[in-house]
């Protein structure tokens, strides 16, 4: 029976742009991911479970983030100008195998037992330098192998499967801590690691390009760091994209709450069952919604604008998880579905913010500096959540977790529009506007 067109939902158009994915380099090392984020979140999942199963204290918890914040700070910088120095293929299989080497070790200390906290926390530190390392060489590649255009697409593509990591790692780990204990969680994460190194393998010689005359560029010293943070001063927008995510995630992100906010708000047990599963993959799960549904995504034009919508929602969203959890056991309704669903509703909004903020990092940048622009970012996006840790465990011991985590996205609605207001330009700021200045030259692939 015929019909009218524009009586549908054009579903194909609300699906993620899977385009990239023609490029083979790319379509390898999106597929390996697949497989390594779902080994990594075991990890994510098990190290602050183990140390709040240890010590009993958040306060333990949240030293996660000082000790994964000073490698991710000086090792996210320093990898960031190795990338504009040295063959990035190079530089991702050495890291990509000294992960593989801390999640074995993560794996040796839980099956002798220690019970050691410090020792995890070393290791953690270790394996947090590799990442700092890996991330900004690995999103400094994306554009040698893509066209601009693609980008905010390939984005989403990788933040869809990080994110659906996060799901499967938090509800497999947190499930299978009680029963299994922390050892198999580790080794799994080392062997998941496996198919990435082998797609990273596969990649061409990778080595920056530099414009005209760049021979005092190639040593990745704290002369080749500061010129990065130069290049950065000059430009408000790109500035401005790492300012509101700082404000997004040390004020909004509450995860090392929810160990604590499982057992003593939801009545899970102290070392992991279904609340803190549960609370641990609500915001991958909304962002793998989101993910999927990103078609929208490449067809936006004003995408400062849409970053600061994006990070307004998310904080509204972890003020109402904070109500939540301070209505749980004083109410009927069933906090704990409200708390996911809030959770859920606030993750998509962060992937697309994180999609739109790094694809204008990506396009607006030359590759002689991308790869010290994605060390900031790497620092900024995985630092922040660490800064977050230590001063949401501080306040939750001082005034609870539920005024913690309201208060915190209370904080990051007005951070964010203050923001906005006081840099009017990152607010206009259109990806149109640099297309047809990019540098971008992709490595052509059929195969």
């Amino acid at each position: 029976m015929p019909h009218s067109r524009n009586t549908l939902i054009d579903v194909p158009r609300l699906l993620a742009d899977t385009t990239p994915l023609r490029n083979a380099y790319f379509r390898r090392l999106w597929t390996a991911n697949i497989v390594t984020v779902i080994g990594a979140q075991l990890t994510v999942v098990a190290v602050p479970a183990q140390i709040f199963a240890i010590t009993g204290s958040s306060a333990y918890v949240g030293l996660t983030g000082i000790f994964g914040l000073v490698p991710l700070v000086a090792f996210g910088l320093w990898g960031g100008a190795l990338a504009d120095v040295l063959d990035r293929r190079l530089i991702l299989m050495v890291t990509t195998t000294g992960l593989i080497a801390a999640s074995i070790l993560f794996w040796v200390q839980a099956a002798l037992d220690l019970n050691n906290v410090w020792a995890i926390l070393v290791l953690f530190a270790l394996q947090q330098a590799f990442f700092a390392v890996n991330q900004p060489t690995r999103s400094a590649v994306l554009p040698r192998l893509l066209t601009v255009e693609e980008l905010p697409a390939a984005n989403s593509l990788n933040m869809t499967v990080m994110q659906a990591g996060a799901i499967a790692g938090p509800l497999i780990g947190g499930a299978l801590i009680p029963v299994l204990g922390y050892s198999l969680l580790y080794f799994v994460d080392a062997v998941c690691m496996l198919p990435t190194l082998w797609a990273v393998i596969r990649l061409p010689s990778l080595k920056p390009q530099f414009q005209g005359d760049s021979q005092t560029r190639r040593v990745a010293g704290l002369r080749s760091v500061i010129d990065g943070f130069v290049y950065l001063a000059g430009h408000k927008v790109l500035l401005m994209s790492f300012v509101v995510d700082l404000i997004a995630m040390i004020f909004g992100m509450p995860r090392a709450l929810f160990p604590q906010i499982a057992h003593e708000s939801f009545g899970g047990p102290i070392d992991g069952g279904f609340a803190f599963s549960m609370l641990f993959a609500a915001m991958s799960v909304g962002a793998v919604l989101g993910g999927v549904f990103s078609g929208w995504v490449s067809r936006i034009d004003r995408q400062g604008l849409a970053v600061v919508v994006c990070i307004v929602i998310w904080g509204v969203c972890i003020a109402g998880t904070g109500v939540a959890v301070g209505f749980a056991g004083g109410t009927e309704l069933p906090m704990l579905p409200i708390a996911v669903l809030l959770l859920m509703v606030g993750g998509a909004a962060d992937m697309a913010s994180s999609a739109f903020r790094q694809s204008m990092l990506q396009s607006a940048a030359t590759d002689e500096v991308r790869g010290r622009l994605q060390g900031v970012f790497t620092v900024v996006v995985a630092g922040g959540p660490r800064i977050a840790d230590v001063l949401h465990g501080l306040s939750a011991a001082a005034v609870g977790t539920a005024i913690t985590t309201a208060g915190g996205g209370v904080l990051t609605v007005i951070g964010v529009l203050v923001a906005a207001a006081l840099v009017p330009a990152f607010v206009r700021y259109r990806i149109s506007a640099t297309v047809a200045a990019s540098d971008a030259k992709p490595v052509v692939s059929t195969d």
